[in-house]
């Protein structure tokens, strides 16, 4: 019980309540995002839709061939955006990490465009391979970077090399983009984050390789609260820090290689979702338990990304704002936040 108890939640039953709320709120927004749009579809003819009594074609074509999985896809890739995040922040024990902070979506969104430009590959099933591959390297090669020098790794450090990496890595990205007419047209469009022009069928490719990922983070549940008490401590409780590190990166691999595959480098879901959730735990009386943060910063992530679809697609009618440039929006200032609360002398 070592591995638990670390940091148990004081009322599971608070938690529980928060999930029911956080579940609530992320069924609304998801008929809110199946209602709204170029096309208006009241409520009430959405759930006839979806029940099979469509009140006509046209409205049938647009929730079953375009709202539908596009809101699915928000659920499934938000969900595994603000996961990711959850994790990185508890395996580096760096409020800072982000999957997009840290370079993890740039190595992956490189890997595609490469794919695509250099050899061609034009499906998601041929890139998304291509994307962890990128995810992976990327990881890797920040966290060696931000351990440089006498302090060792720092969150700020850490976040330091990871917007260093990003910019090194979409610059080589939009170079790659330039040189070929048909990955600059996809990377355009893709590059923004968003849920638009995709089809049930990229849905199901990617769908595996994001539900292994989850299973393997909230299968780190337990070892993140020993985790949290510094290694000496962890070890102490029998923890094996390698195996958990090495099996929070392929999760973290999988869930932001797959998410980026389909929708684009979207950033700082990750880093807002799981300090949303840790206050709404806090507020709630609970402790930090990754038991339940992870499954919490998993509802609460799509709901960030479908209010900013929703958002997109309102507030420039009959054109629209893709989701990633919304979220940026939002993450830009959260993140300058928490970097002027830590302390200089980190640097």
């Amino acid at each position: 019980m070592g591995t638990s108890e670390a940091g148990a939640a004081k009322d599971p039953r608070a938690v529980l309540l928060l999930l029911a709320l956080s579940g609530a709120a992320l069924l609304t927004l998801c008929a809110l995002s199946m209602a709204f749009g170029a096309l208006s579809v009241p409520l009430d003819q959405v759930w006839h839709t979806l029940l099979g009594d469509a009140p006509s074609a046209r409205v049938d074509t647009v929730i079953w061939s375009v709202r539908l999985p596009r809101t699915l896809l928000g659920l499934a890739t938000g969900a595994a955006l603000g996961l990711s995040g959850a994790l990185m922040q508890a395996l580096t024990r760096n409020p800072l990490a982000d999957p997009g902070i840290l370079g993890v979506s740039a190595g992956a969104a490189f890997a595609v465009v490469l794919s695509v430009g250099i050899l061609g590959i034009g499906s998601v099933y041929g890139y998304i391979w291509f994307a962890f591959a990128g995810a992976f390297a990327a990881s890797v090669f920040v966290y060696f970077l931000g351990g440089l020098g006498r302090s060792g790794t720092t969150p700020v450090k850490l976040a330091l090399a990871g917007v260093a990496v990003t910019s090194l890595l979409f610059s080589l990205t939009s170079a790659v983009a330039l040189t070929d007419p048909d990955a600059l047209n996809r990377y355009r469009f893709w590059s923004a984050g968003s849920l638009a022009d995709q089809n049930d069928e990229v849905l199901l490719r990617v769908l595996p390789f994001l539900a292994v990922g989850a299973v393997l983070a909230l299968a780190c549940a337990p070892a993140l609260n020993s985790l949290a008490l510094g290694d000496d401590v962890a070890k102490s409780l029998g923890l094996r820090l390698g195996l958990v590190r090495i099996q929070g990166v392929v999760a973290v691999t999988l869930l932001t290689g797959g998410a980026v595959a389909v929708i684009g480098p979207v950033v700082f879901v990750g880093l807002v979702v799981p300090h949303i959730a840790r206050v709404l735990a806090q507020y709630a009386g609970i402790g930090p338990d990754h038991r339940w943060l992870l499954p919490l910063s998993a509802v609460l992530a799509p709901c960030l990304l479908l209010a900013a679809d929703i958002a997109g697609r309102l507030l420039a009618r009959p054109v629209e704002i893709q989701a990633g440039i919304l979220v940026a929006f939002i993450g830009g200032p959260f993140f300058i936040a928490l970097v002027r609360r830590r302390r200089l002398a980190e640097l």
